[in-house]
């Protein structure tokens, strides 16, 4: 931004002031505040344009789309940026906005008044110190995906990752003063999204590195809340795969942090929650070897009667345990209150003709009894290549409706998403809860009661299982690495994470016409909170902490156990004033909600 318009901007706002002696007492006596635009602390002109300056020219006065909707919500621009909100790409490359619109009273996703476009970690440096130096509510957003709206605030300073994209694969990486034997590895910018990575990784190095399942989810978020993906059956969570990471703290010091250099530093980044610790703009993960074969298998089953439904749930669940219940296995089992049984699952290290033969019993056994159970989606079972799996071209070419393209004009041919997350691309959160489903669960034992309380939640509200989430059955190694992470310990005895959730579409209050539905919302709370209800009577050790509950009234105990008084201390020692903040973020108790008032 030239010089003279920012200067115009910044001239809008209250510009700084000296307080009156008599005040400086009083201030000194009250919590401590962060500064607003209102606020006579605000910076002025001069010190914007000063970071302007040592950012080369990044810095911008955060503007959103959604303003073209606020006089007209009727015209073609409103209607344009609504559509806009439906492709994740687009939001992800416009500041103003976030991957989820907001939840239902709890937050509304909000501009920053000012960004920074960082292009390298010396911008950061700059933002982080100005931030800290003006007292200022500071926020990072790298894909912008955050279900508890951690990647805005309103009145804040925005530093904007995207633009820290690099990759580099590595065939012998040693970590800094480290003497480990070399490992293969892959580098990535903090603004990376996994798609990006993916492609780079598995379609054209041929090898894997474990990250999220949703493309268009940020690297450093994923990485920093644990990060659980399609095949982490296999290869365990993320967080456990990262080596080492570059970051700068609230003291505006670059630190290098892994198991040798700054080891408490480094546990808490794998898994201790993003945005808390600092700004981190480099990652670098472990890769392995690439299976073969990849694949899916999918399908609906439904039942015509409630007795029929709970026959059906617990054969399930026994064959889930028997066949299904392994590395091989993973993702999404959907049980409806339409007596709906949907199958999402991915599998890797066998051939499709073997996938086949691992549900060919279970399909029998539907197929016996056709009065009692009808396959309302033929069931698809496909395996492709490993090394086309995320390939766009090769996935649009040979399996059509899999994958949705970034419609913008110019946009790149390879910037593609899941179909099946299009429903969360710009939603507004209803209500969403999650609980980690102990394996005990799978014995003999525990069989009955698992499915008597996905029946009885599934009257309430569809109970996904995300079978991936929970690492239980993963090869000893990978539930090992996984304890040397802040997670809550559940994750290493949990088959699943159960998740109850309900949105709608992108929403945005006092836009007539794309104002949410709170009474509809609040409605579906009240049953979403009864079916977990249900879950908790079998399941209550803990929640996933970036797939949750915004209200969790035990967060610290639920996503972190007893790792929380250590993750306090590493909080404590790197950010002892509390510049980093976000809901429900390890140090936030001592902060109000909006993260803008110390109350401890």
């Amino acid at each position: 931004m030239r010089r003279r318009t920012l200067l115009k901007h910044a001239g809008a706002l209250p510009i700084g002031a000296t307080l009156p002696a008599g005040e400086e007492a009083r201030a000194a006596a009250e919590p401590f505040r962060r500064v607003r635009p209102s606020d006579p602390a605000w910076p002025s002109p001069s010190a914007w344009q000063s970071l302007n300056d040592a950012t080369g020219g990044s810095l911008f006065r955060v503007e959103s789309p959604l303003a073209a909707c606020e006089s007209a919500p009727a015209s073609t621009a409103c209607e344009a940026v609504f559509r806009a909100l439906k492709n994740p790409y687009a939001t992800g490359d416009t500041p103003a906005l976030t991957q989820t619109t907001g939840w239902a009273d709890a937050w509304i996703s909000e501009p920053s008044a000012y960004a920074v476009k960082v292009r390298n970690t010396a911008d950061v440096v700059a933002a982080v110190n100005f931030a800290r130096e003006h007292r200022l509510r500071l926020v990072v957003k790298g894909g912008g995906h955050s279900y508890q709206g951690t990647s805005n605030a309103a009145d804040s300073l925005l530093i904007w990752t995207r633009a820290l994209d690099a990759i580099a694969l590595h065939d012998a990486f040693v970590g800094v003063g480290c003497s480990q034997a070399p490992q293969t590895a892959v580098s990535v910018g903090s603004g990376n999204i996994w798609f990006h990575v993916y492609d780079a990784v598995m379609t054209r190095a041929g090898r894997y590195v474990q990250g999220g399942g949703c493309a268009t989810v940020g690297v450093a978020g994923l990485v920093q809340g644990g990060g659980f993906g399609s095949f982490s059956k296999r290869f365990g969570i993320a967080g456990a795969s990262l080596l080492e990471a570059e970051i700068v703290t609230a003291d505006g010091a670059v630190r290098i942090a892994n198991d040798c250099t700054e080891p408490d530093l480094f546990w808490a980044l794998k898994g201790g929650g993003g945005g808390t610790f600092g700004v981190v703009t480099r990652l670098t993960l472990r890769t392995h070897a690439l299976p073969d074969t990849l694949g899916g298998a999918f399908g609906v089953v439904a039942a015509p009667s409630d007795d029929a439904f709970r026959r059906l749930l617990e054969r399930f669940v026994g064959f889930y345990a028997d066949a299904l219940f392994n590395p091989s296995w993973g993702e999404t089992v959907a049980v409806g209150s339409g007596n709906r049984l949907g199958v999402s699952m991915v599998f890797q290290g066998m051939d499709q003709a073997a996938a086949e033969r691992v549900w060919a019993p279970f399909l029998d056994w539907v197929h016996a009894a056709p009065g009692d159970f009808t396959i309302t989606e033929p069931f698809r079972i496909f395996g492709l290549p490993g090394r086309r799996f995320w390939d766009a071209s090769w996935l649009r070419a040979n399996v059509p409706g899999l994958v949705i393209s970034d419609d913008r004009p110019g946009a790149p041919e390879g910037d593609v998403f899941w179909a099946g997350n299009l429903g969360e691309a710009g939603w507004f959160i209803h209500a969403y809860d999650s609980r980690w489903l102990p394996a005990s669960l799978l014995r003999p034992d525990g069989r009955t009661r698992l499915a008597d309380a996905l029946f009885a939640a599934s009257r309430q509200w569809r109970v996904g299982l995300h079978t991936n989430k929970g690492l239980a059955g993963a090869p000893p190694e990978a539930i090992e690495a996984a304890g040397r992470t802040p997670m809550n310990p559940a994750v290493q005895e949990a088959f699943a994470l159960a998740i109850i959730a309900s949105g709608g579409p992108p929403a945005r209050p006092g836009i007539a016409g794309h104002e949410p539905d709170l009474a509809r919302a609040r409605a579906e709370a009240t049953r979403i909170g009864a079916a977990m209800t249900e879950m908790q009577k079998v399941a209550d050790g803990g929640s996933y902490v970036s797939e949750t509950n915004y209200f969790n009234p035990a967060w610290r105990e639920s996503y972190w156990g007893p790792n929380y008084p250590r993750l306090r201390a590493v909080k404590d020692r790197y950010d002892p004033g509390g510049l980093f903040f976000v809901h429900h973020g390890v140090g936030s108790e001592d902060w109000s909600a909006d993260g803008f008032t110390r109350v401890a």
